[in-house]
């Protein structure tokens, strides 16, 4: 029996207008862009402004793309699962509310949270559908609205993430092109070093916990970089070992925007060339659940059919992962 695999057929991408530069933040925080640049590769990042807009108004204009791209009518699209940090509401989830915005009016859909591998996680599980025979036409949308949960009095967490949003159209192929494999853990010890203190059922919201800015992005940074530096770079060098890839294999590497020295961690534990190596975190910061997707959509016209690309991402929680797949178009 052939085995079908999960293809990407089509990506889309969206980032907002406004852009907040490192100049612009030394006016708001105690930085300066040498001192954001030199730790982060971050020179600027894009803000989602306007009145009751969020995570799903960002996923819209990705999908969007998609479905133009592709030509596909909304009522073919089966599942759409979200990858985010920052949904809409508590629930409904986010995923729900950009099918009924696009009219995908015979899809079911679904959020997954883990925070910066969310992403990963979704690409994952979405492929499960594919590769059954159960659905043809899957969705996987990764994007935050970061702004949302930042506090601009914290130098420290302010100055790494961005907006953004990205979404990719999964297909059968039967050709060995698409989702090949996957690597994802998981340590929940390291909730302690990167949460957001309010706004769960284990402290729900309360004028103290407004008052006292528990409902912002935590994080205790030369922890989690420690961590996120060893572990994002073995599981990369994993993917590859398992699947017998030399750094001469890997055609590209798709890493989590996080941070310059984690992506400089990984491609060296890879083995691979500067060149090989998508990078945009200078424009966007982290974008959280966007950067992968972003990744894609920006270097889509450089990618070439057959490439074996591996994405690897690290996320608060603590979650990391990687996964290798050969672009099928």
């Amino acid at each position: 029996m052939t085995k079908i695999h999960a293809a990407i057929t089509a990506v889309g991408g969206y980032v907002p207008e406004d852009v907040l530069s490192n100049d612009d933040l030394a006016k708001i925080v105690d930085t300066s862009d040498e001192w954001i640049t030199t730790r982060t590769g971050i020179k600027e990042r894009r803000i989602l402004k306007g009145e009751g807009l969020g995570t799903s108004d960002m996923a819209v204009k990705a999908v969007q793309q998609i479905l133009d791209k592709k030509n596909i009518d909304p009522l073919e699209i089966e599942l759409l699962i979200c990858a985010t940090t920052t949904p809409d509401y508590t629930f409904p989830a986010t995923a729900n509310v950009i099918t009924d915005k696009l009219g995908l009016k015979n899809a079911f859909g679904y959020d997954i949270s883990a925070a910066c591998s969310g992403f990963l996680y979704a690409l994952t599980t979405a492929s499960q559908f594919i590769e059954t025979g159960k659905y043809k036409k899957v969705i996987v949308v990764g994007g935050d609205k970061m702004s949302s949960i930042l506090n601009f009095e914290d130098r420290t967490t302010c100055i790494i993430f961005g907006d953004g949003c990205g979404a990719v159209l999964l297909e059968p192929n039967t050709d060995g092109f698409g989702i090949i494999d996957s690597v994802l853990k998981s340590d929940g010890a390291g909730r302690a070093h990167l949460h957001q203190k309010a706004g769960g059922s284990v402290k729900p919201a309360t004028v103290e916990t407004v008052m006292a800015k528990e409902h912002f992005v935590y994080q205790e940074g030369q922890t989690v970089f420690k961590f996120a530096v060893t572990n994002m770079a073995d599981v990369a060098y994993e993917i590859m070992q398992r699947n017998n890839l030399t750094e001469n294999d890997v055609a590209w590497l798709v890493p989590h925007q996080a941070n310059k020295r984690i992506i400089d961690a990984t491609r060296e534990r890879m083995g691979i060339t500067e060149d090989k190596v998508m990078i945009n975190i200078q424009r966007y910061g982290n974008t959280t659940n966007g950067t992968l997707p972003l990744c894609l959509w920006e270097w889509e016209s450089r990618l070439n059919k057959g490439d074996n690309i591996v994405l690897a991402a690290f996320g608060g929680g603590f979650t990391w992962g990687a996964t290798y797949l050969k672009w099928a178009y």
